[in-house]
């Protein structure tokens, strides 16, 4: 066995910048990922000659990519091309209330002044420091850390940051914060999304999670070539740094043997290790689908303890109507009652529609020519339960299509050549999660506090991804995956 050999288990945006990291370190690294292509969610689909992102398409927190970059002695800027939205996310809500949420602070306040008056301008700026706020008390001793722990937050804290600690509002909901600075319920409903970002109900979420507004804020990029493109300039840099990354790579088993591990494929081949990174969903390990002595490495998710999942429509089309821009959305008329039938189970509901349209800039003109877009809508994680039919996915398609053209969008779309995944589709691509597509919802002021950490139970085997400490998200993945490099390199020095 070589010596230092790491294994990491799945080639998504966690187990990617750990293998960059500790490849760059000199580690012997190789990754092993059961899909064709790198990238976990950020998977690709294609329509013919097109190909769709048709995972998360919202690139934040540039700055950790480049820390993580710079780390392995690259330059994050010289791999990946992108370019930064002026334009964050147009909404509407009926044929004529439209806003547009701007990079700049000022733009976005005059924006809110002529949606909604001068009242709710101030209240947007408020709600603007209180997000900042909130982001700059957690980001490191939360959002950094490799697990949080509310014993340490208080120690690390002291008397003199606990009301630092308690200005985060972790005790009051989403929903009730966002009252304190908007009595508009389009702005409420607004900001209240964001909760969906990490899988959860706004009505549920503590108001904490306003802390996304800020980290919007600070930029959202455009990648070139898709989000896929970041995944695939991560394999790229790992592999410049010596990781080996084998794809069609399914692991079925890890046992120990010893100090070591032994890691086998469902095509026979055997690879062992000092240290493994997990960066699949760690129910999986707790159902034992990696072997029986795995269990203990993170505690078992129940059905109830589920983040949201999602049904997705990808297709190349054709678009009248709605000047679109690269993110777009169609708010739903009652979302208390969208939210409800959710917890319920149920995706009989008007649903909230985001749109990318995948091809778009700040200019929301188009050519005339079809173009890529991803739709997406909230649905309840009961992937491994209930397999919607056909009758109701094309309800669901009906109601999407039918809340945008309330909005003033015609998609001609072609049923036959769109790709629509269902929460059974996710269960299936993602195995042990019922089709949840961010872990543990952040319901709670326990909910961060409950997640698994990047240092499993089990010694030398560590966790990354979005079912994990410090969460889901493309950046909180890669904070994952840069911790639990951290966390190996500090290991071996004790060994």
């Amino acid at each position: 066995m070589a010596k230092d050999r790491v294994i990491v288990i799945g080639a998504g945006m966690g187990g990617l910048s750990a293998a960059l990291l500790l490849a760059a370190r000199g580690l012997d690294v190789t990754v092993l990922e059961r899909a064709a292509t790198p990238g976990g969610k950020m998977r690709l689909v294609m329509d013919g000659d097109h190909a769709m992102d048709a995972g998360p398409t919202v690139f934040t927190l540039k700055r950790v990519f480049e820390e993580i970059f710079q780390a392995a002695g690259l330059d994050f800027d010289a791999h990946l091309p992108v370019t930064r939205a002026n334009i964050l996310a147009r909404h509407a809500w009926d044929a004529s209330s439209r806003f547009d949420l701007y990079a700049d602070m000022d733009a976005s306040a005059e924006a809110v002044t002529r949606l909604a008056g001068a009242t709710e301008a101030q209240g947007f700026r408020n709600f603007c420091a209180e997000a900042k706020r909130i982001w700059k008390t957690v980001e490191g001793p939360v959002v950094r850390a490799e697990r949080a722990s509310l014993f340490g937050l208080i120690k690390g804290a002291g008397l003199k940051g606990l009301p630092d600690l308690l200005a985060t509002s972790p005790f009051e909901s989403m929903w009730h914060g966002l009252g304190r600075h908007f009595k508009d319920k389009r702005l409420h409903q607004l900001f209240g999304r964001y909760a969906t970002y990490c899988g959860s109900s706004p009505f549920l979420a503590p108001a904490t999670l306003m802390l996304i507004a800020h980290v919007e804020q600070d930029g959202v990029w455009m990648v070139e070539g898709g989000m896929h493109a970041l995944a695939q300039a991560f394999a790229n840099a790992a592999a410049s740094k010596g990781a080996q990354i084998h794809y069609h790579a399914h692991v079925q088993n890890i046992t120990r043997e010893g100090a070591s591990f032994l890691v086998s494929t469902a095509t026979g081949e055997t690879y062992t290790a000092d240290d493994i990174v997990f960066n699949g969903d760690a129910n999986a390990l707790a159902q034992g689908f990696l072997g029986d002595n795995l269990r203990t490495a993170a505690p078992k998710v129940t059905q109830a303890q589920r983040s949201l999942s999602a049904l997705t429509w990808t297709c190349a089309a054709r678009t009248h109507g709605f000047p679109l821009v690269r993110h777009n959305v169609f708010f739903s008329n009652d979302y208390q009652a969208e939210f409800k039938a959710l917890s319920a189970g149920s995706m009989n509901y008007d649903p909230t529609v985001y749109l990318c349209a995948q091809d778009r800039g700040d200019d929301d003109s188009a050519n005339g020519q079809s173009e890529r877009f991803l739709a997406l809508i909230n649905a309840p994680a009961l992937g491994d339960t209930k397999t919607l039919s056909d009758a109701e996915i094309d309800l669901c398609m009906t109601r999407m299509t039918d809340r945008m053209a309330a909005c003033g969008l015609t998609i001609e779309r072609t049923p036959e050549r769109a790709q629509i995944t269902t929460p059974t589709d996710f269960h299936r691509l993602f195995p042990a999660t019922g089709g949840a597509i961010y872990g543990r919802p952040t319901h709670g002021w326990r909910a961060t506090f409950t997640r698994p950490g990047i240092r499993s139970p089990i010694p030398h085997l560590y966790l990354t991804g979005g079912s994990v400490h410090p969460g889901a998200g493309i950046p909180m993945a890669a904070l994952s995956g840069l911790t639990a490099a951290a966390c190996i390199m500090q290991d071996r020095i004790s060994r």
